[in-house]
């Protein structure tokens, strides 16, 4: 299972991304408050970040997913990727 999500990680690395190209990234999320509870999506799809960043972490490559979701690019699963690495890297202070 790891395997497959570290392949993953390694595919979608966004060496060398400038800030043009993580805003690109970043318009593929999208939040609508009727859609999906209000959880992220991808292009206003009803196809929810959790979800693909749950699938990568059960270890389905992202061919796969890609294949699954025909609607989907390989740009979305490198957004969720870059939307789940901007949330983890939130500044917390501890008492």
């Amino acid at each position: 299972m790891a395997r497959h999500s570290a392949c993953a990680i390694r595919w979608f690395h966004t060496r060398g991304l400038g800030a043009l190209d993580k805003q690109r990234l970043e318009a593929r999320i999208t939040t609508h408050p009727r859609q999906c509870g209000g959880r992220p999506c991808i292009r206003g799809m009803r196809i929810r970040v959790a979800d693909i960043l749950e699938m990568l972490a059960e270890g389905v490559s992202a061919e796969e997913i890609l294949s699954d979701f025909p609607d989907l690019e390989a740009e979305d699963i490198q957004a969720c990727l870059l939307l789940a690495a901007r949330r983890a890297d939130i500044a917390r202070l501890v008492a």
